[in-house]
């Protein structure tokens, strides 16, 4: 599979060129060419590659700071998706101290890839003046504008660093994200329950205020509360459990807790089984986790919460079943041991059961 640094092929270069040419003659492209495979080019991370291949436009272009900004503003709708960061962080690159250009340029670049790793320095050099300017984005007519308000002043969002003024204190973001929070388009949603989430990691009882205050206003919003509290669902938070009806209950019960295969090999997989009884009259609402404790390097265990379904169960016998594969990935390391399963229904731990995983064969 195709890794997101290996989209920058000479083949996805040479069309960048192309599409530079039909809009300027200012700008060298061998010399593009030559600095984005200077010294170490194979081993950049993505995130690298983008830095480098800004470095490189800036350096083979011949214009001035505005005429970069033109310029990228009118290949950018030649220039989709996540290969094309690299414009945005051209902006970052070269605009630092000239705010009032760089800025409204991010939002004019977002819709094309984002913007949301190239604003964060311009929220650490000037906080007041980015809140202001997320104030206004926030009721942008265009969706990607929208969710630059909430996605870029994210706490903790996945690579780029953290703004730990928001993770001290979320109440600026969170006064934003109410003018968010009945967003019509699922792509604003989604970022809003992100940043829901990364707060909710240092202020879970925050989270669980906002939670009751916004719940039951509108479907959008409810579906932002639900998916921005997964965190805390996933903790049994008891404001949370309550608020989403996932109460525990006598006429819910479990049997036959089972795993198909006593010893799995790494890069293989296991099912996992059992049966939940409804001995209510009435359908019940029902959230399933199952928590793996993987064992690490040490031989200790490291827990991990996963979900495995949550709604209405009718009445009567439901046969359950998940899988769970160890099969390599990029973001976890598999070590041999005995690991345990602790099942959970409505964050009350109904059953445990272990398995041996050994050297892939």
């Amino acid at each position: 599979m195709e890794t997101f640094k290996e989209r920058y092929s000479t083949a996805f270069l040479q069309h960048f060129i192309t599409i530079v040419q039909q809009h300027t003659t200012a700008f060298d492209a061998q010399r593009f060419f030559t600095l984005v495979h200077a010294e170490g080019w194979d081993d950049l991370a993505f995130k690298q590659r983008i830095r480098r291949i800004s470095e490189a436009f800036t350096g083979a272009l011949q214009l001035s700071y505005e005429g970069m900004i033109e310029l990228l503003i009118a290949m950018a709708p030649q220039c989709r998706g996540v290969e094309y960061l690299f414009f945005p962080d051209c902006i970052e690159l070269n605009g630092m101290e000239q705010p009032e250009l760089s800025i409204p340029a991010l939002a004019k670049l977002t819709p094309y890839s984002s913007s949301e790793f190239a604003v964060r320095p311009f929220i650490m050099q000037d906080t007041g003046r980015m809140l202001e300017q997320m104030r206004s984005w926030a009721t942008d007519e265009d969706e990607h504008v929208r969710r630059l308000a909430s996605e870029g002043f994210r706490p903790r969002l996945p690579w780029s660093f953290q703004l730990r003024m928001f993770i001290q204190d979320p109440e600026p973001t969170l006064a934003v994200l109410e003018l968010l929070k009945q967003d019509p388009s699922l792509y604003v949603r989604k970022s809003v329950a992100n940043h829901l989430n990364d707060i909710a990691k240092d202020h879970p009882e925050r989270i669980a205020e906002v939670a009751r205050s916004w719940y039951g206003q509108h479907p959008h919003t409810d579906w932002i509360v639900k998916h921005g509290c997964r965190t805390l669902l996933k903790q049994d938070h008891p404001v949370i459990m309550e608020l989403f009806g996932y109460l525990p209950s006598e006429h819910i019960r479990v049997s036959e807790l089972h795993v198909n295969r006593e010893v799995v090999p790494i890069g293989e997989e296991v099912e996992l089984s059992f049966v939940m009884h409804n001995e209510a009259a009435t359908a019940q609402n029902v959230r399933i986790d199952y928590e793996m404790q993987f064992v690490k390097a040490n031989g200790k265990q490291a827990p991990k919460r996963f979900r495995w379904v949550s709604r209405d169960f009718a009445p009567g016998r439901h046969v359950m079943r998940k899988r769970h594969s160890f099969k390599l990935i990029t973001t976890r390391v598999y070590y041999p041991g005995v690991h345990h399963v602790h099942l959970y229904v409505n964050g009350v731990q109904v059953g445990e059961i272990a398995f041996e995983v050994t050297a892939a064969e």
